[in-house]
């Protein structure tokens, strides 16, 4: 079984593509989310607005709200929620947010089997299209609402291996992707499926690459769910 979760992405039943890549059924956090309903992402990719990447002044992880806020009201941090949805044999203290332990196997982005922690830093919830990236292409106009439902959507979020996750930075498809090559379909989708949602353009060599990648699974199927585009009122973002 492979597995990369969450609105793309999680723990998972699925149909085996003759590329090799998978298309999935998914858990979010908000609960069970089917993909494919978005249809192919090839497709999805040629709705993606084509631009230059903007300076990224003004940058901060603090313009999309407070790490791992509430937003779906379910009284479990977002980080937490991601650990559920996306490690197996999970352990917990205190009630049933807490994750103190779980498997992540495989990890999505080296293939590894990974054993969580916590306090520990081998496993990363990583946003898919990185906030960096995001504010670059778009978010930098957007209201706070908007930013901080990208930052806690299941949709674009993923359980990794902390240290291949750190070689990411804020990359794009142009310029990073899972070196497990089993993954990289899943995880375009997932790219596309995000930025398509919120809005977030590319730029044409990050299209070129996203086009790549995916005319070797030209079935895999565009990830949808997640979370609304726009936080409750009560969350605040500087």
């Amino acid at each position: 079984m492979t597995r990369l979760r969450g609105g793309m992405v999680t723990a998972v039943a699925m149909l085996v593509a003759v590329t090799g890549c998978t298309a999935e059924q998914t858990k979010g956090s908000a609960g069970p989310e089917e993909t494919g309903g978005g249809g192919a992402a090839l497709s999805a990719v040629g709705s993606l607005t084509v631009k230059g990447r903007a300076p990224k002044t003004g940058y901060s992880r603090d313009r999309f709200g407070t790490a791992w806020a509430d937003t779906d009201s379910n009284s479990c941090d977002t980080r937490d929620d991601i650990l559920k949805r996306d490690l197996k044999n999970v352990r917990f203290t205190g009630g049933h947010c807490k994750v103190t332990y779980g498997l992540l196997d495989p990890d999505p982005y080296s293939g590894k089997e990974i054993t969580y922690r916590r306090g520990r830093s081998q496993v990363d919830i990583d946003h898919i299209v990185a906030l960096s990236d995001a504010w670059q292409k778009g978010a930098k106009y957007w209201d706070a609402a908007k930013r901080i439902a990208l930052a806690n959507d299941p949709l674009n979020l993923l359980a990794v291996d902390a240290s291949t996750n750190r070689g990411k930075g804020d990359g794009d498809a142009a310029t990073w992707l899972p070196p497990d090559k089993g993954h990289r379909c899943e995880y375009v989708a997932a790219q596309v499926a995000v930025k398509k949602k919120y809005g977030l353009w590319v730029t044409a060599a990050e299209r070129s690459a996203m086009k790549k990648v995916l005319a070797g699974c030209p079935d895999q199927k565009l990830p949808t769910g997640g979370n609304p585009t726009r936080a409750p009122e009560r969350f605040r973002a500087r």
